[in-house]
């Protein structure tokens, strides 16, 4: 059954009020990898009576009162995506389709959907609480760049005239939160809980405090900015984090408490063990369903953060550092409960998480004293004091492989490949990859093959994504299959100039590869990369670091890439004049003036010269 989403739904369990409204701007799919149905039925088993408000009339409060005046809140969040990445596209163009919308239309969701759901909700029940979170709120917790108005704003927390903002995974914090408020705890009490960060009074300098520099330094002062990120980025561990206070005025200041800690096993496996329908509502049906429930319907999360530590990417900042993972006998289950499906054809898409091949925490000692504050764990190389351990991964992927009715079971989250190729004992977890998991083609992400861009990126260095190339080859060709590499690139990154564009267009003429999907870097909140990006400076060491701005170089660095398409040809050579490299328009585009370059397009398809 799922939960209600209208009052008849509320009727017909015998309810006269729900204890929580929880909002969202996506479609309401009742499945583990949608934050709004993890939360709603976390709540559920701990008693408490929650409705969904999905997608809500926005312009005006009225859909806000639906259920009535909820007992102890409103939970409000942006949706599975920040409202503004999914409604416009990294050249600020609005988007024709939404993948968490009915029948994939747009328009459903408002431009900062948090700020607007909340100022709503207000407007609907002034004395109501309105608790906000999810990646939206999560990102922009404190006060940070924004790419679509190219200013810094403050806290959502202000904007959203919300009373608490939970950050990172909200579980722990959520039945906290419910449990102080139904003993009758006033909201603005409520400053103690770890994972969430409230408005109040300057706090004491207890030496347990991290004074951020203020709103105004960082508004006018990128210097400041950057010293601010990097507060943040060294605060955000449970263990060896502290807790941070930001001023607006000599009276308001926005405090995040340290994290949570992250999930034990049992209790990752017991929230994914929810009575989830594993369904998008069936209201939707008459549109053609969510067509973001169809990528995750038959995929099984198996594990939560990432140690990865790209700097382009915001789990670092949402979901943390440290990995836990499911136990074998949960994720199993699960798989058994997919094959019941009368939709199910046998296949697995995807077993993983953040990274597919991280299943537990980079070191012991990050169970002791937390992540290092200072030094990544993959970058620039493999910490020596990493665990390197492929064995309990592929004791899962077995594990699902042998479920009745299960044919093939594929992995799509990715292969973090320098992990993979710092384990001595890899070979083992290579065969069954590409024996077993692979559908053809992998894809990877060396994200570029230029040095300097790979050390703002934080990714490896190219000559190791090489090697697990050749690996993978090698492997592929004594198995008898013919299995290719499909690798994901990033153009215009920080970092990233067009002499570098054009460096990772000759390797891909080289090799033969065809990229199957380009990114332009997209500035979002909470990334390093968009503090590079705002700041044109690194936070860490204060250098300057070359950035794209320019709407001509973005279109001709990501033309680049895809060198071979004949749309792309005439940005390809003013590229390549601009760069003065017109002797390459021969090398790239043949003589005649058309694409030329190696056909098939996937490395190891043709042979070596």
């Amino acid at each position: 059954m799922f939960l209600p989403v209208n009052r008849k739904d509320m009727e017909e369990r015998g309810w006269d009020e729900a204890d929580f409204v929880l909002v969202t701007a996506d479609a309401y799919v009742d499945h583990h990898t949608f934050g709004t149905a993890i939360i709603g039925r976390l709540l559920e088993r701990f008693g408490y009576r929650v409705a969904v408000l999905a997608q809500p009339d926005y312009k005006s409060a009225d859909d806000f009162r639906r259920f009535g005046r909820p007992r102890l809140g409103f939970l409000i969040n942006g949706g599975a995506v920040d409202s503004m990445v999914n409604n416009y596209s990294v050249f600020k163009r609005r988007r024709k389709t939404d993948e968490y919308s009915p029948g994939g239309k747009s328009g459903k969701r408002p431009d900062r959907a948090v700020i607007v759901y909340s100022n709503r909700a207000r407007e609907a029940y002034k004395d109501v609480p309105v608790i906000i979170g999810g990646i939206e709120a999560s990102l922009r917790r404190l006060a940070h760049y924004d790419y679509w108005s190219d200013r810094v704003r403050r806290s959502v927390l202000l904007d959203a005239k919300a009373d608490i903002l939970i950050y990172g995974m909200g579980e722990r914090a959520i039945i906290e939160i419910a449990e102080a408020l139904a003993s009758g705890i006033d909201v603005k009490d409520i400053t103690w809980i770890r994972g969430t960060c409230y408005k109040g009074m300057r706090p004491e300098d207890d030496g347990e405090t991290v004074f951020l520099p203020s709103f105004d330094e960082i508004s006018e002062s990128r210097d400041r900015y950057c010293d601010s990120f990097a507060l943040q980025y060294r605060n955000n561990d449970d263990i060896s984090g502290k807790r941070l206070a930001e001023k607006y005025t000599d009276s308001v200041y926005v405090i995040q408490n340290v994290p949570q800690p992250p999930l034990t096993r049992q209790e990752l496996d017991d929230v994914y063990e929810l009575p989830f329908e594993n369904e998008a509502h069936p209201s939707y049906d008459k549109d053609g369903g969510v067509p973001a429930l169809k990528e995750v319907k038959f995929s099984i999360v198996s594990s939560r953060g990432c140690f990865g530590g790209c700097s382009f990417c915001a789990l670092t900042y949402h979901q943390g550092r440290q990995v836990r993972s499911r136990s074998i006998e949960s994720i199993r289950k699960e798989a058994e409960a997919l094959t019941k499906k009368p939709d199910f054809k046998g296949y697995i898409h995807d077993v993983g998480g953040p990274t597919a091949n991280f299943r537990s925490p980079a070191c012991k000692g990050q169970l002791e004293r937390g992540v290092c504050r200072n030094k990544d764990c993959l970058y620039p190389s493999v910490c020596p004091n990493m665990d390197v351990d492929h064995s309990d991964y592929i004791e899962v992927l077995r594990a699902v492989k042998a479920v009745p009715g299960v044919k093939k079971v594929f992995i799509r989250s990715g292969i973090r490949y320098d992990y993979l190729m710092a384990d001595p004992h890899r070979r083992e977890f290579m065969r069954e990859l590409c024996r077993d998991h692979v559908s053809g083609t992998l894809k990877v992400a060396p994200e570029h093959v230029s040095k300097k861009v790979l050390y703002y990126m934080r990714k490896p260095e190219p000559e190791v994504f090489d090697r697990f190339a050749a690996e993978y080859r090698w492997m592929n060709e004594e198995l008898g299959k013919k299995q290719y590499l499909i690798p994901y690139f990033i153009s215009s990154h920080p970092g990233s100039t067009l002499d570098d564009a054009v460096e990772l267009a000759l390797y891909l003429k080289k090799f033969g590869f065809i990229p199957d999907q380009t990114q332009d870097f997209y500035p979002t909140p909470g990334t390093l990369a968009t503090c590079m990006y705002y700041a044109e400076k690194d936070p860490f060491t204060g250098k300057p670091v070359y950035v794209a701005k320019d709407l001509e170089e973005k279109k001709m660095q990501r033309a680049l890439i895809h060198y071979k398409k004949p749309e792309n040809r005439d940005t390809v050579i003013r590229a390549l004049k601009k760069a003065k490299r017109e002797d390459l328009i021969p090398v790239l585009l043949g003589r005649s003036g058309r694409t030329a370059g190696p056909e098939g397009g996937r490395r190891g398809r043709r042979k070596r010269r």
